[in-house]
């Protein structure tokens, strides 16, 4: 049935933005495009769609994270989706092979983060949670050697 994970789709309000977010988390550019036209609203069930578009990859991943800005219809948030125990999807999380180093470029970058590095105890995975473009959840994990 299933073969792997193809995307992941990020709905945000500044396209240009969210993309050099994601440049500076070491995401390259790949297909990009304006999307409008009846098999568009067909395919997400909206009427008269017009959005833009841009695929991104990190070097050796076959994952990539699609963003998408919405022109019309647009685009609504719901206030408590930024918190981690609202129910379906919650966050995205990167694996780093140094996560204090990542964490000081993203404070650097004026990222928030919800809490200083925490270590699971159970496998010593040390994790941290933050905010991105639209106040989406991304967390940084390190797993132990």
């Amino acid at each position: 049935m299933l073969k792997r994970l193809d995307h992941i789709n990020i709905v945000v309000t500044d396209i240009n933005k969210a993309k050099e977010f994601f440049f500076n988390l070491g995401f390259k550019k790949g297909d990009s495009s304006v999307l409008s036209g009846e098999w568009i609203s067909a395919i997400v069930g909206l009427d008269e769609v017009d959005a833009s578009y841009v695929s991104l990859h990190l070097p050796g991943s076959e994952i990539a994270i699609e963003l998408l800005e919405y022109r019309h219809p647009s685009s609504n948030r719901d206030p408590d989706m930024t918190k981690a125990n609202q129910l379906g999807f919650r966050h995205i999380a990167f694996a780093v092979s140094d996560i204090e180093a990542t964490v000081k470029k993203l404070r650097q970058m004026k990222v928030e983060f919800l809490s200083d590095i925490q270590t699971y105890e159970k496998t010593g995975k040390r994790l941290v949670y933050f905010y991105g473009p639209d106040g989406i959840l991304l967390e940084l994990a390190q797993y132990s050697s």
